[in-house]
């Protein structure tokens, strides 16, 4: 299938590993120009190496950034300079990493509002500096995607993610407010919701885990991967598969639409 994403602009955050490395793979080697992100410039240059390195995109394809999402002048500047590189943007992924782990007790009043920041609010950043970029792409090409990464707790909270629970939440009203919105313009906003995916933020939840509970960190993963109906976690290039489909010009008719993509980890209805 032509997934009609050859020559589109593509800007990731949170794609110096995990899941935003592994969409920004995908996306370059269905032919996108990929700007990546994120606010530690060694680990920028390090996976736009790595990328072209195993031929999956050549140099002049992928443009590494250094932005701290949480900072709206650099989140501002980031889009600006992926426009100024490629000439147009057509697909946003906003991704950042993990809150705190903890119980409630462990959090203060600053790690709350941190939380938000990061990821709620740079949702909100991201998308408010790239929609005129967006509207315009939809406009020539008709082609203008809105990806949010959340997480599976946003649907069905995990016990020690009080941030993530939260700010994620946040992030599904403000994607299905702004897809109401938007969808006049050609836009489709939608989010990503992974369940336990094998990637350095679940090993960091592995080994909290593991402390608190008194398990082995097999334990942890074991006891995760019976909950979900395919009985395993998943792996991160499944998630950028998924991920490259909504992106692509074959999904312009799947808007407003929160995905799982956890194994059958999660047992609501809708």
């Amino acid at each position: 299938m032509d997934l009609g994403l050859e020559r589109r602009s593509a800007l990731i955050t949170g794609a110096s590993s995990g899941l935003g490395l592994a969409v920004a793979i995908s996306l370059a080697r269905e032919g996108c120009n990929v700007t990546i992100c994120s606010r530690d410039e060694a680990r920028i240059q390090k996976a736009a190496e790595a990328i072209c390195r195993y031929d999956w995109a050549d140099s002049d394809k992928i443009y590494p950034l250094v932005c701290d999402v949480t900072e709206e002048a650099q989140v501002r500047l980031c889009i600006e300079q992926c426009v100024k590189r490629f000439g147009h943007l057509h697909i946003l992924l906003t991704n950042a990493g993990g809150p705190k782990t903890g119980l409630m007790d462990d959090y203060t009043e600053e790690d709350w509002r941190d939380g938000l920041e990061l990821n709620l609010i740079s949702t909100i950043n991201l998308c408010r500096y790239a929609l005129p970029h967006l509207r315009l792409a939809a406009h020539q090409d008709g082609h203008a995607r809105i990806l949010m990464l959340t997480s599976i707790a946003a649907k069905q909270p995990i016990s020690s993610l009080y941030l993530s629970n939260t700010s994620r939440a946040g992030v599904q009203g403000f994607a299905k407010t702004l897809s109401e919105e938007v969808g006049k313009d050609g836009i489709t906003v939608n989010t990503l919701l992974p369940g336990f995916t094998r990637t350095d933020r679940l090993q960091h939840l592995v080994d909290y885990l593991a402390e608190k509970e008194g398990k082995t960190k097999e334990q942890v993963e074991k006891g995760w991967a019976e909950q979900a109906s395919l009985n395993r976690l998943g792996e991160p290039w499944e998630f950028a598969a998924a991920a490259t489909f909504l992106a692509s010009q074959q999904a312009g008719f799947i808007t407003g639409v929160a995905l799982p993509i956890d194994g059958g980890y999660s047992k609501h209805i809708l």
